[in-house]
This record gives C-alpha cells, sequence and structure tokens, in this order.
C-alpha cells in the first residue's frame, strides 16, 4: 500500500515555462470516450447491469435493463457518428480513448477514425475495476487491449486511460510492457509532468473531470449552453492567466451523450470558438505527449524526474 506515493507539491511555483507549438497558450485536448460495447450486461455475461447512464433509476438487477442498453446502442450507432462528422467538418483532430471490446464490436468506427487521423488511446479492454484484479490478471488485460488495437485497428496504442482509475500496479505494468509514452490516470494538474517507474522517467498527461458531459448523466446539468459557457470560461480564464506557463485543457465527452444533437451543437459551438484563437493549439494527447518530451526532457532530481528547460521551437 506504499506506492505509488503522495505527491502533494507538484511543481509549486515553479512551473515549466514557455509555449506550445505556434507560440500557443492553451494545448486544448477533445478526449472522446468510446465505450460502448465494453460496458457491463447481462447480455455479455457480467450478471449486472450497467450503472453509469443519465437514465435516473435503476430497475431489479436481477433483469436486464434494456432501456440503458439501449442508451448505450445509440453512442455507437449514431453518436459517434454525429461527433465524428463533426470534427471531420471542423478538421480537427481529437484523442479516442477507445476500450479495445469497443472498437472490436465496432470495426468501421476504428476505420473511420484512423482515416481521420485521430489518436486512438486505450481505455482498457472492457470495463474492469482494475484495483480488483491480481497483478497477473491486469499485465494480460493490457496485452490483450494491445493485441486488439494492433488487429483492429493496424496499430498499437501509445497512451494509457483506464476505466476510471487505475490500480496500484497499472502504471509499473504499462512501463513493463512498452510501447506506451504517457498514461492519463490522473486529475491532479493542469500540466504533464514525469513520474519514476522502475527507474524511468514516465510521462502523465493528466485528465480532468471537470469540463466533461458526464454533468449530464449525474444530473448536474441539464442545458447544453451550461456546458459550452462552462468549458468557454475555463479556456478564457487559462489564456489570461499571463505567466507563460504552457497549460492544457482537456474536453471529455462520450457519443451517447455529447453524441445526441443539442450536446453535439454546443460541443461544436466551443471548438469553433476555440479554433478562431491564435493562442489555442487543438491537439491530441499524443502530440501533446511528444511535444513536451522533446520540449521539456526529463532530469533526474534526488526522488524522481521533473521537466527540464524549455528547449525553445
Amino acid at each position: 500500500m506504499t506506492l505509488p506515493d503522495r505527491d502533494y507539491v507538484g511543481y509549486g511555483r515553479h512551473q515549466p515555462k514557455g509555449s506550445w507549438p505556434g507560440g500557443a497558450r492553451v494545448a486544448l485536448n477533445i478526449a472522446v470516450n468510446i465505450e460502448e460495447g465494453s460496458e457491463r450486461s447481462w447480455w455479455a455475461g457480467d450478471r449486472q447491469n450497467e450503472g453509469l447512464s443519465e437514465v435516473p433509476r435503476a430497475i431489479d438487477p436481477r433483469y436486464r435493463d434494456l432501456g440503458v442498453e439501449s442508451i448505450y446502442e445509440y453512442g455507437s450507432r449514431a453518436g459517434i457518428h454525429r461527433l465524428m462528422r463533426m470534427f471531420d467538418r471542423l478538421g480537427i483532430r481529437v484523442t479516442a480513448f477507445a476500450a479495445a471490446a469497443a472498437l472490436e464490436r465496432t470495426p468501421e468506427v476504428a476505420q473511420w477514425l484512423n482515416a481521420s487521423g485521430h489518436e486512438l488511446c486505450s481505455h482498457g479492454y472492457r470495463w474492469a475495476e482494475a484495483w480488483h484484479l491480481k497483478e497477473d490478471d491486469e499485465r494480460a488485460l493490457i496485452a490483450k487491449a494491445v493485441e486488439t488495437f494492433e488487429r483492429v485497428t493496424g496499430r498499437r496504442p501509445v497512451g494509457w486511460y483506464s476505466r476510471w482509475m487505475p490500480s496500484l500496479n497499472t502504471r509499473r505494468l504499462l512501463v513493463e510492457e512498452g510501447g506506451f509514452i504517457y498514461d492519463s490516470d490522473a486529475y491532479n494538474d493542469d500540466i504533464p509532468y514525469y513520474v519514476k517507474v522502475n527507474d524511468n522517467a514516465h510521462l502523465v498527461v493528466p485528465y480532468t473531470m471537470a469540463y466533461n458531459d458526464t454533468h449530464f448523466a449525474y444530473g448536474q446539468m441539464t442545458s447544453p449552453s451550461d456546458f459550452e459557457e462552462y468549458c468557454t470560461k475555463a479556456l478564457d480564464y487559462l489564456l489570461a492567466e499571463g505567466d507563460d506557463v504552457p497549460r492544457m485543457m482537456s474536453v471529455g465527452v462520450h457519443p451517447r451523450l455529447a453524441g445526441q444533437a443539442a450536446r453535439a451543437s454546443a460541443l461544436e459551438s466551443f471548438i469553433t470558438a476555440a479554433q478562431s484563437r491564435a493562442d489555442v493549439w487543438i491537439a491530441t494527447r499524443e502530440q501533446i505527449a511528444r511535444w513536451w518530451r522533446k520540449q521539456f526532457p526529463p532530469v533526474a532530481t534526488g526522488t524522481g524526474f521533473t521537466s527540464g528547460e524549455f528547449q525553445g521551437g
């Protein structure tokens, strides 16, 4: 229970200084969580229904919940296609937090993501509570996710984002698996940072639940305009901080939620406004990770690693 250790300080007052490509002040990443087909269900043999849904009630868990199942099906049948058409129309590249099993069940989506140049980041094989898994079982599922990505998409993921949270072993197992240049299994900063794993400098590109359409599922938001305003105010504030720190902003969406027409409209309005700003770089998490590694290479400290001096460019 001693690893990983807690870090309440991070960069503290001495945050890295510099700018993103083109002199941008903020790197904006749109993360699309492609999960439909990996969720728990009686149909999939889980002997339980999925709980993460915007339906404000649950039926007797002894029975299949066909209503919730159909909400997830909306995401893969309609929602993801609406979002993909939007991204193609706007000419942006996003990160797909994709569960391998979901891509396996919707190969057309995988092909579209590939053809449009979006990043495919592993969201695990299926939804699973990693903290309940034995180490060997988790290691096997990581390898199975990688194999599935390679078979279905023709390329392996270089990023990882667990379902909700990792286990105590996840980050070490990712480093041991090899091929991963970052993970997003943290919500604790606005900029990437390095951690020490098996004497390696491993990069964390943190995520957030703040700018996330799950607020609709939890009943915390009802109006699409609320989501647009929430994200807009965040971006405006990050741009106005004026301290030369290259911050990033993540906006997380789900096809079954943001893929609904009204919410998609709000998301498109936010992205369009961000595109009009010369000081915003809309990028995938892989682009952010590779740029950070090049411009802020890891420097060893007494206890781990930190980001080095800005290399410029």
